[in-house]
């Protein structure tokens, strides 16, 4: 018997309901037919209203890490600048280094974030050509400015492509790909968008793909320029995960069906009002703070400071033991915090339950 839903609040993969999890059973259909040009066709109005783009979105059969790869290999001419402020955008700089790309990485203390003057002179002092940042940094719950930091950096000159991580943003709370003027941004099926993980999303600006037609060595299997020319034909380059794009076809439906993408950004912003009124109301009782500032705070991943004791790993393992699955922090937050990620599918009454057991968890701590 399967586990009552609302009670994974992991910060991805995310919970899935039923009903899109039995949308992968239908029957398998030839992924050069007509059939899957007719499910990819269905898909590809609400992806760029996810996305809020009128770009096509490409879908590639990989982990967002592999559309991560790709923005390094399609999108930096000579050099990139790699704005680390946690895990995940620390994984942007080390693929850059891991494609031969020459980096140059800033980073600022764990929880904070990057802000718009900062990467204006940033990228005057580096010359760099483009520049990569996670919008949502889930290892630490931070929420850079993503439209500022755009916007800073085109004032910088028209040579400078913008590289965002929307892993934990997009589906979740507001991510304007074309009025902020992003040149790719990408995210995975397993967080905001509560699918199976296996998919990764993507939206190219038109001159990040005039770029990439530039640039010798893309590789093939993270080509952009095939996989835009490809989707407009309701087609992927190579195989697709079928089953994962009927999953899509039907969240994306009942996305449409309760409101929009709107409506998915505002219950996800209730859901972080709600945590963060949870720690204001019991912080000092129970030793736990925010980790990022005020009006910096993801809207689907809520990253919290501990007392010395319990641990981040000894408090997800006590909260397991009650029937939820939160997270310990990430490296080396991994026993100063603990994460809840509100995301998805979830609502504010089933966060409630998850604070309700957190408070309980916190003063056997």
């Amino acid at each position: 018997m399967s586990a009552a839903f609302g009670r994974f609040f992991l910060p991805g993969p995310t919970e899935v309901l039923p009903e899109i999890l039995e949308a992968q059973a239908a029957p398998m259909i030839g992924h050069r037919g007509s059939e899957t040009e007719r499910l990819l066709e269905a898909c590809a109005g609400p992806l760029r209203a996810v996305f809020r783009t009128s770009r096509p979105v490409m879908i590639a059969t990989c982990s967002a890490t592999g559309l991560m790869e790709a923005a390094i290999r399609n999108g930096v001419r000579r050099k990139v600048l790699c704005l680390v402020n946690g895990a995940f955008s620390q994984r942007f700089a080390d693929i850059a280094a891991a494609c031969g790309t020459e980096a140059h990485v800033a980073k600022v203390e764990l929880g904070r974030t990057f802000e718009p003057d900062q990467v204006r002179q940033l990228l005057k002092e580096s010359g760099a050509d483009a520049v990569t940042m996670v919008h949502s940094e889930s290892a630490t719950g931070a929420l850079n400015p993503v439209a500022e930091i755009a916007a800073a950096a085109r004032e910088t000159g028209d040579d400078v492509m913008v590289l965002v991580d929307g892993v934990t943003s997009v589906g979740g709370s507001p991510v304007e790909t074309d009025a902020w003027g992003l040149d790719f941004v990408l995210t995975g099926s397993q967080k905001a968008l509560a699918l199976p993980p296996g998919l990764a999303f993507g939206v190219a600006s038109e001159r990040m793909i005039e770029r990439a037609k530039t640039i010798r060595g893309r590789g093939i299997y993270l080509d952009l320029v095939v996989h835009e020319e490809q989707i407009r034909r309701n087609q992927t380059p190579y195989t697709p995960a079928v089953s994962l794009l009927f999953a899509l076809r039907a969240q994306l439906l009942r996305i449409e069906q309760n409101g929009g993408i709107e409506a998915r950004w505002l219950e996800h912003e209730r859901m972080r009002q709600r945590a963060e009124r949870w720690a204001g109301e019991r912080g000092a009782e129970l030793g736990v703070s925010y980790l990022p500032e005020p009006g910096r705070r993801s809207w689907t991943v809520s990253c919290l400071r501990l007392p010395e004791n319990p641990g981040g790993s000894v408090l997800a393992r006590a909260m397991k033991a009650k029937g939820f699955v939160i997270a310990s922090g990430y490296g080396k937050l991994k026993d100063s915090t603990f994460r809840i990620g509100h995301m998805g599918d979830h609502t504010v009454a089933e966060l409630e339950a998850v604070l309700d057991a957190l408070n309980e968890a916190l003063r056997r701590g």
